[in-house]
């Protein structure tokens, strides 16, 4: 009976490559010779699968005939076994007797060190260890959101020492070769596998990766480079922030011995204000005037981010009318700002005196 390789890795026929890659990952896990509860048999079989699945020629071929005809390459039989050896099982060549070849996207190599990279270690890779984001929220007035600011942040975390300056010695003391990595900052590991041999590296911890060790320790931070304290970040806010806006400071996040700092990821949040509101590189108000101004016109004063202003308000103005006041609002470089907009508002009286009737009934009169 035709294997069902879709059934294997438990995924349906049109299962994008990733969730064919992430089932395979999660049976590799599971079904892995090497651990702890592992299943021999299983695992070729979702080996078997994955390599057939992951290769759109060979995907292409075996959801048409069932099966794959590639030279080299897994079927659902023959004498060779699913693994390319004489006699089935692992015995082809390649790596730890098991033929890679077979395993092939878009003509290239696959890189199974993707796929066991956390079973093993990551293989001969190794990524720098680094230290924890930090994530604050900071309030500003809609005055500092627009003009920008600088403020004084204090954190408690874990930093880089200022005795030793992270090096771990006290200052002037004399550096001596890693006896544990013997000055490689690295201890490389060889584990026997049903694949092979895997290599694999990782930080030495008794130099944290520096190759040398200190004869006398830093009292301050007792030989690890880091300690936990209160720290003033100083946070250059930029003009025209808008509220929600997330600004990243790289390496202000919390430190690691041998390794890099994480990043200080701070949240804005900018108050409403009464009267302006932000749109672009814009700034937009309200303002009310009375019947007669719309009619005849006058000049105003009006309050400003900057600071109060005369305005000129035109005769015949109509409601909902905006008036531009050139270089009142968001900065946008050291010499160019955006405008304020004035949206005009026309107040209508409440009660009318009876004098105030005749004259508006003269109005009516002459057409106004």
């Amino acid at each position: 009976m035709a294997k069902d390789f879709y059934e294997t890795l438990g995924v349906k026929k049109n299962a994008s490559s990733d969730d064919i890659k992430k089932a395979f990952r999660k049976l590799a896990h599971q079904y892995h010779p090497d651990k702890e509860g592992g299943n021999e048999t299983k695992f070729k079989e979702a080996s078997e699968a994955y390599g057939v699945l992951s290769d759109d020629k060979k995907r292409q071929e075996y959801d048409t005939y069932g099966q794959t005809f590639g030279s080299g390459g897994p079927s659902a039989g023959g004498q060779n076994g699913p693994f390319g050896g004489q006699g089935g099982g692992f015995g082809g060549q390649g790596f730890g007797g098991f033929d890679f070849s077979q395993f092939t996207q878009g003509g290239q190599g696959f890189d199974f060190g993707d796929i066991f990279g956390d079973i093993f270690g990551g293989g001969q890779r190794q990524q720098a260890k680094r230290g924890r984001d930090i994530s604050i929220d900071i309030e500003l007035s809609f005055s500092e959101s627009i003009f920008g600011v600088e403020r004084k942040i204090l954190l408690t975390k874990t930093s880089k020492c200022s005795h030793c300056k992270g090096e771990g010695g006290e200052p002037g003391t004399e550096y001596v070769t890693c006896k544990t990595c013997n000055g490689k900052g690295k201890i490389r590991e060889v584990k026997r596998t049903i694949l092979g041999s895997i290599a694999t590296e990782r930080v030495c911890e008794s130099c944290s990766g520096h190759g040398t060790t200190p004869k006398e320790k830093c009292k301050e931070c007792r030989g690890l480079g880091v300690l936990k304290k209160e720290e003033e970040i100083s946070l250059k806010i930029p003009a025209g922030i808008d509220n929600g806006e997330m600004i990243r400071m790289t390496g202000a996040g919390e430190a690691v011995s041998g390794g890099i700092s994480g990043d200080l990821y701070v949240k804005i949040h900018v108050k409403r204000h009464a009267t302006f509101r932000k749109d672009g590189q814009n700034i937009i108000m309200d303002f009310n005037i009375k019947l007669s101004d719309a009619l005849l016109g006058g000049v105003h004063n009006i309050f400003t981010l900057d600071g109060e202003i005369k305005v000129s308000i035109p005769e015949n103005v109509s409601f909902g009318e905006i008036l531009r006041v050139k270089g009142k609002g968001v900065p946008v470089d050291k010499k160019t700002r955006g405008d304020l907009l004035i949206k005009i508002n026309i107040e209508l009286p409440r009660k009318i005196s009876k004098e105030a009737k005749k004259i508006i009934e003269q109005l009516k009169k002459e057409g106004i």
